[in-house]
């Protein structure tokens, strides 16, 4: 599966449960804590969908390249969530309750179907020299 189909799943799955989450829970949840949900959902799409590109980007070169990618690009996506959600809460005052369920919630679901992706499309092989 292209990266481009993966996001056009991930995109409008994360958004339509989060619409449908937050009307659900109506007047129990503010202005801001509305905000911070969806803040912690799209970055929980937003890894995902990184993710993703980095696994099929690798896929068929050396497994150096590969490891490289994938876990330099793990520890480099989990900084960078963590950077931004430092900045949310300290900076920008959202709820830390509200953005990080968000996050690590759909964060779990994302990652459930990523892998599900990758063991069913399976890697393109390297093409050897002749």
């Amino acid at each position: 599966m292209s990266v481009a189909r993966y996001a056009s799943i991930v995109l409008p799955s994360v958004a339509v449960s989060l619409v449908l989450v937050l009307v659900a829970l109506g007047d129990r949840v503010g202005s801001t804590d509305s905000a911070a949900a969806i803040l912690g959902a799209g970055l929980a799409a937003a890894n995902s969908i990184a993710a993703y590109f980095l696994l099929r980007w690798s896929a068929g070169r050396s497994n150096v390249t590969f490891f490289r990618a994938v876990l330099g690009g793990t520890l480099g996506r989990m900084l960078f969530l963590l950077a931004t959600v430092a900045a949310a809460i300290a900076g920008l005052g959202l709820p830390a309750t509200a953005l990080v369920t968000s996050l690590v919630g759909y964060f779990a679901l994302l990652l459930v179907f990523e892998l599900a992706v990758a063991s069913r499309t399976g890697a393109p092989t390297r093409t050897q020299p002749s």
